[in-house]
């Protein structure tokens, strides 16, 4: 059944594929967005569903199965009757003009029974556990480690830092750079632990279980890290890369601008040669960590006459690292917190600058207007891991909906025992599983060195979702007390918000894979 479930939703994502083209030859893409966007919720679905099965191929108990049979069901029941792209937001097959492939897969929607849902609960409740091991031990120590490290450092004391609006405290910083958080990817000649994505997503994952802004710090150094190696010169490679690998410099990246978000042909920041250095005028918005910080990978337009991308180049600019007291001390640079609902520890800035003057070597790779074709270079890697961060956030609000479920009694027994609390926990589980599989799916297309835009935008695009309506049911679990400040699962909402729309919403998400589908990108 398994396997005919999955051949059904083939065909049917191929005869959508082919309605999507033919009514683009005589629309744009803009004007039939919404069944192009659908077209790429239905490959995600189908690419997740891929996923799992090799992962249960691999993990035969009998929670495995469970797992399996309901997240077949409801995804093959979802195809069929309606795709959820949004809160109220559904793809249908009528929608493509297909009705007759609701009925095609209607017969294989059967596996989210009541039955299963109970027995997977049950099977949790007996000290069962859903396997999240790998078939290498090294990387199965990986996860032990910071599991650890998370639930001993991070766990106690997230929240309060939450709601204090503090910075990840120093020392935790400072822990995290001996455990080689910040080197993961770079190179060992560098300084760095020289692994790939996947072991990446695993790090990120634990950290991001703990509190979103410890799995979130390593981000920025990822990022940089990736720019610097791939497209900067040899003398930025040995003096950068081993300092961030270390943690001794700390970057941020300053790439969005006030009225710009996702355009970024638009940018207007400006970057003047001049025999100081290169000068940088012009303003920035939603900069993650900027006060803390020791170098900014910023993005600035080079060539004033040039418009759109062409004209962008991507600057390694040094800056004093800020206090409490003094956030921004650089000569020529200024800047405002933004207050948020979620996603603290680093807090974000609105910046100016007026004349902050970066040195000559600055440029990176030493090349003008190739800033957006590097950044672009590394939104595969960036989009994974906030993938795994999500699949953190989802994780730790299934953890506190159960515990929270398992303690709580009303009516004379715990409220785990009623269905509809019960059915929320089964499927924030089942989700889990699916949108961790499809991140580690990305990671390794990545790790093989292949092209994975799409791969990461399906990771990135279903692992939001689900940290989302995990965190949404688990503060329902709580009842009134999920909407105290003081209860975990308040923080747990706001911080998985803001995942549907850094690195690209998932507008954009949707956008780049069905583009890649429809150009019949591999």
């Amino acid at each position: 059944m398994i396997e005919a479930g999955l051949l059904a939703a083939q065909h049917y994502a191929a005869a959508a594929q082919a309605s999507v083209l033919a009514r683009l030859e005589s629309a744009t893409t803009d004007s039939e967005q919404r069944i192009v966007h659908g077209l790429a919720w239905i490959e995600t679905s189908i690419q997740a569903l891929r996923a799992l099965s090799v992962w249960a191929s691999r993990h035969q108990g009998v929670g495995e199965q469970f797992v399996l049979q309901i997240a077949f069901g409801e995804t093959l029941a979802q195809l069929a009757g309606g795709l959820p792209m949004g809160q109220n937001e559904y793809i249908r097959p009528a929608d493509f003009g297909l009705p007759e492939h609701a009925e095609m897969l209607a017969p294989f929607a059967s596996g989210n029974t009541v039955a299963n849902r109970v027995a997977l609960i049950d099977f949790i409740r007996a000290g069962g556990t859903i396997s999240d091991s790998l078939d290498d031990d090294a990387l199965n120590q990986v996860r032990h480690q910071y599991r650890r490290f998370t639930d001993d450092r991070i766990v106690p004391r997230a929240h309060r830092w939450h709601l204090a609006n503090a910075l990840i405290p120093d020392e935790i910083v400072a822990e995290m750079a001996a455990l080689g958080t910040f080197g993961v990817c770079i190179p060992e000649e560098f300084g760095g632990l020289g692994l790939g994505k996947l072991v990446m997503c695993i790090i990120t994952e634990e950290l991001s279980r703990g509190w979103i802004g410890s799995g979130s710090l390593g981000t920025r150094s990822e990022i940089a890290g990736e720019l610097i190696m791939l497209g900067g010169t040899k003398n930025q490679k040995s003096y950068w890369l081993p300092k961030i690998a270390s943690g001794e410099v700390l970057p941020t990246a300053v790439f969005t601008e006030p009225d710009t978000g996702s355009d970024m042909a638009s940018l207007s920041t400006r970057a003047v040669k001049t025999d100081k250095g290169w000068e940088i005028t012009g303003t920035k918005n939603w900069i993650t960590h900027a006060a803390r910080t020791d170098l900014m990978t910023l993005m600035a337009r080079t060539k004033p006459d040039t418009s759109g991308y062409a004209g962008l180049s991507m600057l390694l600019v040094p800056k004093p690292r800020g206090t409490e007291a003094d956030p921004f001390p650089a000569e020529g640079m200024d800047g405002s917190e933004i207050e948020v609902l979620g996603y603290r520890g680093m807090r974000e800035y609105a910046l100016s600058f007026d004349a902050m003057v970066a040195p000559d070597e600055a440029l990176l790779g030493g090349q003008e207007g190739q800033g957006f074709k590097q950044l672009m270079r590394t939104f595969e890697g960036a989009r994974i891991q906030t993938a795994a961060r999500a699949v953190g956030v989802a994780r730790r609000a299934f953890e506190l909906g159960y515990n929270y479920a398992s303690g709580r009694k009303q009516f004379g027994k715990a409220i785990i025992d009623f269905p509809r609390v019960s059915d929320k926990l089964a499927m924030m589980l089942v989700d889990i599983v699916m949108a961790r599989e499809l991140t580690y799916f990305a990671a390794r297309q990545k790790d093989s060195g292949k092209r994975c835009d799409i791969e990461a935008g399906m990771a990135k695009l279903l692992a939001a979702k689900v940290a989302w309506a995990n965190a949404d049911a688990s503060l329902q679990i709580h009842g009134g007390n999920g909407y105290a400040l003081e209860y975990e699962i308040s923080r747990l909402l706001c911080d998985a918000r803001i995942l549907n729309i850094f690195e690209g919403a998932a507008e954009i998400q949707a956008q780049v894979i069905a583009r890649g589908i429809l150009e019949g990108r591999n």
